[in-house]
């Protein structure tokens, strides 16, 4: 996937939970890491995408925290920090779905969509804390007013 074809929000994101797992000495980044940092973004979308479709806010910070927390570490700080398999193909579903959706740039909702898809472990903390694919469909639908994603 193209780092060019992320939304500018999407890029930041993505650096800033590079640090976050530089931060932590974490060997890689995974989808826990992008996710706390799309949280954590004053002008993202995704919190407020969120809390529209009903998640529990005040549950998952902390749920991600622990997750993050329980990560194994390198000593001495990880030398050739990259992006974990797992997050890898996530990105690679989200660049699918922003095509399905005839979007020319990959934005961050679409991340938690593919996230809602997944099977591990941020995907069940999303939903133990009210988010479901229908109502982040509809959250996105809403705001997006049937517009697609044509401008970085």
């Amino acid at each position: 996937m193209r780092q060019d074809k992320l939304t500018s929000t999407f890029q930041m994101a993505l650096a800033d939970a590079q640090s976050l797992a530089a931060g932590r000495d974490h060997a890689t980044i995974e989808p826990a890491h992008l996710l706390m940092a799309l949280l954590d973004q004053s002008a993202g979308t995704v919190r407020p995408l969120l809390d529209k479709a009903g998640v529990n806010l005040n549950q998952l910070r902390p749920q991600l925290t622990a997750l993050l927390e329980r990560l194994p570490t390198v000593e001495g700080g990880a030398a050739d920090l990259h992006l974990s398999n797992g997050l890898t193909r996530l990105l690679n579903v989200t660049d699918k779905l922003a095509q399905k959706r005839g979007d020319q740039f990959i934005s961050s909702e679409l991340f938690v969509l593919a996230l809602l898809d997944d099977k591990g472990d941020v995907s069940a903390m999303l939903k133990a804390t009210g988010a479901s694919k229908e109502a982040m469909e509809k959250a996105i639908a809403d705001v997006r007013g049937g517009q697609t994603v044509n401008d970085a």
